[in-house]
């Protein structure tokens, strides 16, 4: 049974799937769509995907639309409240309390952003920086640089014509060694959102020793998901790749490898 959390009283809101047995830790998923909409294809099927492995996931429904725009940092908001209600949650039942965020493509980019400013104090949320820290995240094609989309509705509907929040907005730019362990995949390829921007956000991790693995694939167009039949889109060009497929069970072995360390409190000791 698919149960809700009001996150804020904007509409914000978690969406999960209660798993049976004794969850690793959590998986809160950031769907994409440009800022415009959240694609299903990146909602429930990773969310099955990880529960395969033992996490709990979450799926997050933030604020998007032209109708809401711009945005500015409703959305980073509604991560970090999803992120520490949680941590809660898991705390409540005793459960481990290691929380990961996972976004593609948009919400990549919104996962980044809270894996980059999850210290700033002027989020203003009034709980602790440690609360709505990502112990993690995965950036799946993920949107690491605004500029490549200067001028794109994306930009248009998160910032407007605030070149300030432009500028906050560069994730890239704000990469600390207090940014969580990362897992990045993107293929070569996608003419969507450039493999670039992954690899230079991957080289700022490299610089600020964060604890990294990046997976490039040679084939692929953006938004390919699982990459499995299962979220097979065919009109665009959407097929199943084995090959591509393959990040899921590099990335579940990641994630326990950090989760470990996690808990012998290697990271943020």
């Amino acid at each position: 049974m698919i149960s809700s959390i009001k996150i804020d009283e904007t509409g914000a809101e978690l969406l999960y799937e209660e798993m049976t047995g004794k969850p690793k830790g959590s998986v809160v998923i950031c769907p994409g769509g440009a800022y415009l909409w959240l694609s299903p294809r990146e909602g429930w099927p990773v969310a099955r995907e990880f529960e395969k492995a033992g996490y709990q996931c979450y799926i997050l429904n933030y604020s998007v639309g032209m109708e809401n725009a711009p945005l500015g940092k409703t959305p980073l908001k509604q991560l970090a409240l999803a992120v520490s209600k949680v941590r809660e949650i898991a705390k409540d039942k005793g459960n481990n309390t290691f929380t990961a965020v996972c976004g593609f493509s948009a919400g990549g980019h919104l996962a980044a952003s809270l894996g980059v400013h999850w210290n700033d104090q002027t989020l203003g949320l009034g709980l602790t920086a440690e609360t709505i820290r990502p112990d993690a995240m995965i950036l799946s094609y993920a949107v690491t640089e605004l500029h490549d989309f200067d001028g794109h509705e994306l930009v248009k509907c998160l910032c407007g014509d605030d070149e300030e929040m432009f500028e906050y907005l560069e994730v890239a730019k704000y990469i600390t060694g207090d940014t969580p362990p990362s897992f990045l995949w993107h293929t070569v390829t996608d003419e969507e959102v450039s493999v670039q921007a992954s690899m230079n956000f991957m080289n700022g991790l490299i610089r600020n020793g964060v604890f990294a693995e990046l997976h490039l694939y040679p084939q692929g167009v953006h938004g390919l998901s699982l990459a499995t039949p299962a979220v097979e889109d065919p009109q665009k060009n959407r097929i199943a790749d084995p090959h591509v497929a393959s990040w899921s069970d590099q990335c579940k072995q990641w994630l326990d490898i950090v989760n470990r360390l996690w808990t012998e409190k290697i990271f943020y000791s």
